[in-house]
């Protein structure tokens, strides 16, 4: 009894996870139904008994009976928790059990719980046993699908997915130092596998994506060229918009489901192949120090709000990240913001970047968002314009990694003749190193 004993502290120490999957998950479940009653009694979720029941005790002469708590419909042990499923009763509601989620976390011995409502009447409380966001591990079967991949782990033990069908365009905001770069490349290595086509734009001389550039349809490193490169996308969007407008077919006798209003609605073997473009550092592309500079601004601006609005129907879907995002970056950026309905942000330097990101859709996100510690690297809030957001941990990928998932699926990279001119070279570079000045001469 003494080795397991010590045997089960020194895994809860040293390894929450398996400490939950041999000892914590029966211990959890014990407790769950044990306290159960007394627990909901005490945070009030109980309702008294109804009134033909006080009637039924007073005629047979039995004593009054209790307040009833809600009725356990499923109990399920899940690798990182348990999923506690409960129908209420009359008169209850699920703000109620979402303000009691706190009190539920002590009194259950959890380490976490949330609540969501799945229907009316029917409530599902997510219990964690640990910290699942301290040492992330994705499980080894997702629902990945096309167009959705799975880049973190949210706290309460699901899978953080990015579905560009479900929200076309995203905002990722993220100091330096803070996990936005491993975030990213969570995103570019899951969607290597698809049949997608990447456009990046890294201002920062490409130390970001050009290493990735083996899986990229079109890179740009500077201002000048990520402005063809838009103006490019642009273009290519109406040409995908005269394909639909063609092969839309609207007449009163065709079906609706044969009506094409965007490419997912044409056939497969006419479809455009979806393009995902990463905006890497979005404020380089917003500052200027010129009126020729200005220009180009404001040319880059305004392409950028047309594909996040248009894009969309013509499969193109914006992914902008940067450290810093405010309204003094100039006209067009609250425009721009407007459109980018997925929000997530790692720890900030200022409360303007995340009021930015979320305070105009989740105001209680960010106070969530300042407060993430700099040790947590990886971090972040994740949040929609359904205004409910979660904190997310991204697992740690390397460069290494991410560019050898990139070499692995370069087969798959999509040749596009809009942006053909785009197209990163690919040839082996030369393996000495060059001088950190800025006379270096650029390689091709």
């Amino acid at each position: 009894m003494l080795v397991v004993v010590a045997a089960a502290g020194l895994l809860r120490w040293r390894r929450p996870a398996w400490y939950w999957l041999t000892f914590g998950v029966t211990l959890a479940v014990l407790r769950v139904l044990v306290r159960y009653g007394s627990v909901m009694d005490a945070c009030g979720l109980t309702v008294p008994p109804s009134r033909w029941r006080l009637t039924l005790a007073r005629m047979t002469n039995r004593p009054a009976p209790e307040s009833r708590a809600p009725r356990i419909l499923r109990l399920r042990p899940t690798r990182t928790g348990l999923v506690l499923r409960l129908k209420l009763r009359p008169g209850q509601d699920a703000f109620d059990v979402a303000a009691a989620s706190d009190r539920l976390r002590h009194s259950f011995g959890m380490y976490g719980v949330t609540s969501r409502e799945l229907r009316s009447g029917v409530v599902e409380i997510r219990m964690t046993g640990y910290d699942v966001l301290k040492r992330v591990q994705m499980p080894a079967k997702t629902d990945a699908r096309p167009m959705r991949v799975p880049v973190a782990l949210r706290e309460d033990g699901s899978v953080h997915y990015r579905d560009y069908r479900a929200v076309p365009h995203g905002l990722t905001l993220g100091a330096t130092e803070s996990g936005k770069s491993v975030y990213q490349r969570n995103l570019v290595a899951g969607l290597a596998p698809q049949h997608v086509a990447l456009v990046g734009i890294d201002c920062k001389q490409g130390v970001e994506l050009f290493p990735l550039a083996r899986r990229f349809s079109a890179l740009a490193d500077n201002p000048d060229t990520a402005l063809e490169l838009l103006e490019a996308l642009v273009s290519h969007m109406g040409d995908v918009y005269q394909l639909i407008r063609a092969e839309q077919r609207v007449s009163v006798a065709v079906p609706d489901a044969e009506i094409a209003a965007d490419i997912w609605d044409l056939p497969e073997d006419l479809r455009p192949v979806p393009v995902v473009v990463l905006v890497d550092e979005v404020a380089e592309l917003a500052l200027f120090a010129s009126k020729e500079e200005e220009k180009r601004r404001d040319r880059i601006i305004t392409a950028l709000v047309r594909l996040a609005q248009l894009g969309r129907a013509a499969g193109i879907y914006l992914e902008i990240c940067g450290q810093r995002f405010g309204s003094e970056l100039g006209k067009g950026i609250t425009m721009l913001r407007a459109q980018l309905t997925g929000r997530t942000a790692h720890r900030v330097n200022d409360e303007t970047s995340a009021n930015m990101a979320f305070g105009d859709i989740a105001p209680d996100a960010v106070l969530a968002a300042i407060q993430i510690p700099a040790e947590t690297r990886g971090l972040a809030i994740a949040g929609d314009s359904t205004g409910g957001w979660h904190r997310i941990r991204a697992p740690h990928t390397s460069l290494r990694h991410a560019v050898n998932t990139c070499n692995k699926y370069a087969d798959r990279t999509p040749d596009l003749p809009a942006l053909a001119a785009f197209r990163p070279p690919v040839a082996a570079l030369p393996s000495a190193r060059a001088p950190l000045s800025k006379t270096a001469p650029a390689t091709a």
